[in-house]
């Protein structure tokens, strides 16, 4: 079965291509590219604090606040930049005790057209039963 870059569940997800020149600089070339997107990301929602982790396998967190992590996920050229509610036991403790939840879908539908208008270059328009997706590009 074919498959498709990784993203968490629910997150607010942007696509672009990640295609280095040369094979040999691809380390190289992608720590630009995530140096462009995290400071970009940096600049337009300043509460994100550099954090460094994973959800799962794929998904490697950037960024971090109080609600929410910001990350990427490659598969085969395709980079999925995302944002996702914080899913971690030192954010469920605190909502616990102080619920967080409902800010953080409140505060993530507040810069969901933002986040998509900086980082999209693709979207997905459909995806086959074998898990394969279809993207198009976004005019500019």
């Amino acid at each position: 079965m074919a498959r498709s870059v990784s993203y968490p569940t629910g997150a607010i997800v942007a696509y672009q291509l990640f295609e280095p020149e040369n094979e040999g600089d691809w380390d190289w070339e992608f720590c630009d590219f995530v140096e462009h997107i995290t400071d970009t990301a940096r600049e337009k929602f300043p509460s994100l604090e550099p954090n460094e982790g994973w959800r799962g396998r794929e998904d490697r967190i950037l960024l971090r606040n109080a609600y929410a992590d910001f990350g990427i996920s490659i598969y085969g050229g395709l980079a999925a930049i995302w944002i996702a509610e914080r899913d971690d036991g030192r954010y469920w403790d605190h909502d616990a005790e102080t619920p967080r939840s409902g800010r953080a879908q409140h505060w993530l539908s507040l810069i969901e057209a933002r986040f998509l208008k900086l980082f999209s270059r693709y979207r997905r328009v459909g995806r086959f039963s074998n898990g394969e997706a279809i993207y198009q590009a976004i005019s500019a």
